[in-house]
């Protein structure tokens, strides 16, 4: 019997291979050089990033990054391999409930994991799944909402790649699941959990990453996705208007970006007097350094020092068994 071998590749965003000030500046350059991650005249951005930019940022963003280093290195590199190793397992267990319901199956899964900026290349993760003989490979950008800046390049990587094949693989992306209800069940689930460990807070803060204002006025579908996801996390919550909020974090230059701010509202709920918030990350899939140093570390401070009293930060869903079986789910719908 043949077996038929569908490759799966986990795409997240990308990390330095280390958190020294040359390793960072070589990640902020490939980053940042992307036209889907900064929409300015290329001449001008080339000119900005490589003599003002880099130079200015490497150092204190190599400082943030060692605040956050693991001794296996960066958090989102090494979440996102326990990511794989138990989605991984979890096929090996049960191949999409055929095992379970006592057929013999004649699939197999081989899991992997990219990085859209960095190590780990989409071509060379792509390239690794034919030569074990997969026949289809479903990547999973791990960004929950879509935006041009992020999903959008993972589009663009795998366009310039099948221009190299002549026999070109069946490759299905998943544009998005920022609404699928097992998505939102995970989400909530992982803030109950938190709530019965360390007690409700007066507020849930949802804070997401933030792009230009005029991204979104060009078309990019992520303001209102993120807005979705964060109802329909409140809404599973059984959560009031006055319980919860919803804010974006991790604003870069003079632009406008997209509002409320996640600094500001923070800040503004402190000196109204609010005494403790709890925050989580739903846009992002991995704990890294958005989530660990800007929020757990910086936006604990602000609010902390404006006036607040008890701040904490829930975890992202990472390797937790809901958001395993999750993606497990969404990849078999896919094959």
């Amino acid at each position: 019997m043949s077996v038929e071998k569908t490759g799966v590749i986990l795409v997240n965003l990308g990390t330095p291979a280390a958190a020294d000030t040359l390793s960072v500046a070589r990640y902020l350059r490939q980053f940042l050089s992307d036209p889907r991650v900064v929409e300015v005249p290329r001449l001008l951005w080339w000119l900005l990033l490589n003599f003002i930019i880099v130079p200015l940022r490497s150092r204190k963003v190599s400082e943030n990054y060692r605040s956050i280093w693991l001794d296996e290195g960066s958090p989102l590199k090494v979440i996102t391999e326990r990511q794989v190793v138990a989605l991984q397992r979890a096929f090996d267990d049960d191949l999409c409930g055929e095992k379970s319901a006592g057929v013999n199956s004649d699939k197999q899964f081989i899991c992997t994991y990219a990085m859209t900026y960095g190590k780990q290349s989409i071509a060379s993760r792509v390239q690794n799944l034919r030569d074990q003989g997969a026949n289809k490979i479903v990547i999973l950008p791990l960004f929950p909402q879509y935006s041009a800046s992020t999903t959008a390049a993972v589009y663009d990587q795998l366009a310039e790649l099948v221009k190299k094949y002549r026999h070109i693989p069946d490759i299905r992306v998943v544009h998005h699941y920022y609404d699928c209800p097992s998505y939102i069940d995970a989400l909530a689930d992982s803030i109950r959990q938190h709530w019965q460990k360390n007690g409700q807070a007066e507020c849930l803060l949802m804070s997401f990453h933030g792009i230009p204002q005029n991204y979104v006025e060009r078309g990019d579908p992520y303001y209102a996705q993120c807005l979705e996801t964060a109802r329909a996390v409140a809404h599973r919550l059984g959560l009031s208007s006055q319980q919860w909020a919803f804010s974006f974090q991790s604003r870069f230059g003079r632009l406008e970006w997209v509002k409320p701010y996640t600094d500001v509202v923070l800040q503004t709920w402190a000196a109204r007097g609010l005494e403790s918030v709890d925050i989580v990350c739903p846009a992002f899939s991995s704990d890294c350094l958005e989530t660990l140093e800007e929020i757990d570390q910086v936006s604990r401070q602000l609010f902390l020092q404006a006036g607040g009293k008890k701040f904490s930060m829930i975890p992202c869903l990472n390797d937790s068994p809901l958001h395993i079986q999750f993606f497990k789910e969404l990849i078999c719908s896919r094959v």
